[in-house]
């Protein structure tokens, strides 16, 4: 007699416990006009249900709704489930960690740490750089020009494929660089940080708040709005190839040859030139050909 089992797949793979504190990763971001910072959250662990108080990243907030893969409220979402959390106090990012905290007390203060590391460690960046390097790179620095930006966007991954092809945009004479990119509104902090930097504002898909177009109008910083991706990518590289140095091109108006070297008093050594073809001109330049060899001489 053969005996046959059957072995599912969930039976495979290692349960998780539904009962003990949520914790999940966020999928995606954006600012709602409607409803505020909303964040796609996979539930990796654990129960979420609308009235926990959590911490995202450097964000935290308290559930006050879950909307499910169909656009229907929940009212909890268990492991391997993917929900719509609303609630929150500013945009996450993409592959924060949500972990669910016992009270609003803790939250705040989770949060408001982060938040002073993210701006110590930005403010600390390039802290150990020796003398030397800075003087390479302040060289490297002079024989290429900048072009400064500002980005925000509603959704954070739109903002992240912005400042991909921003930094595809760069060459050996030109590069963009992203001062700052980010969800949400266009904020007066932003406006201050662009005129600091002579920096254009680029919404993507957002638009700035009152205090913001009044801080631009007054400071002279230049917002600009777009909806497709390919418009601002088109704009910001004619602006780049704006910094481009003018392209010199050479026309040979003729030859000569070299006959007698004299040395003058004053004027230090002057060729005595025969022209073999077409005309030489005052203030023309002059490029010497010697043994195949070219010398720029003027």
């Amino acid at each position: 007699t053969t005996e046959i089992y059957t072995l599912s797949l969930h039976d495979a793979l290692p349960i998780s416990n539904p009962d003990r504190a949520a914790e999940g990763a966020v999928i995606e971001a954006q600012l709602d006009v409607g409803r505020g910072p909303v964040a796609t959250v996979l539930v990796q662990k654990g129960t979420l249900r609308t009235g926990d108080i959590f911490v995202v990243g450097e964000q935290w907030g308290k559930v006050r709704a879950l909307i499910d893969d169909k656009g229907d409220r929940v009212k909890e979402a268990g492991p391997s489930i993917p929900v719509e959390v609303l609630g929150l106090n500013g945009t996450p990012q993409a592959g924060d960690v949500l972990n669910v905290v016992t009270d609003e007390t803790e939250a705040r203060e989770i949060a408001e740490y982060r938040q002073r590391k993210a701006k110590e460690k930005m403010a600390n960046i390039g802290a150990g750089t020796s003398l030397d390097q800075l003087l390479a790179q302040a060289k490297a620095d002079a024989d290429v020009s900048e072009l400064p930006i500002l980005v925000k966007s509603d959704v954070q991954g739109s903002a992240e494929a912005i400042v991909q092809a921003m930094e595809k945009l760069g060459n050996d004479e030109v590069k963009v660089r992203v001062l700052h990119s980010g969800v949400g509104a266009i904020t007066e902090s932003d406006v201050t940080l662009a005129e600091a930097s002579g920096a254009p504002v680029i919404g993507f898909n957002v638009r700035a708040n009152a205090p913001a177009r009044a801080a631009a109008q007054q400071k002279g910083v230049e917002i600009r709005y777009y909806s497709i991706i390919y418009d601002l990518v088109d704009d910001v590289k004619a602006a780049a190839s704006g910094l481009l140095s003018a392209e010199v091109k050479e026309t040979f108006i003729g030859y000569a040859k070299i006959k007698e070297i004299f040395n003058i008093t004053g004027a230090g050594k002057v060729a005595g030139c025969e022209v073999t073809e077409g005309v030489a001109r005052r203030s023309a330049g002059v490029r010497l050909l010697r043994r195949s060899e070219e010398r720029r001489v003027g």
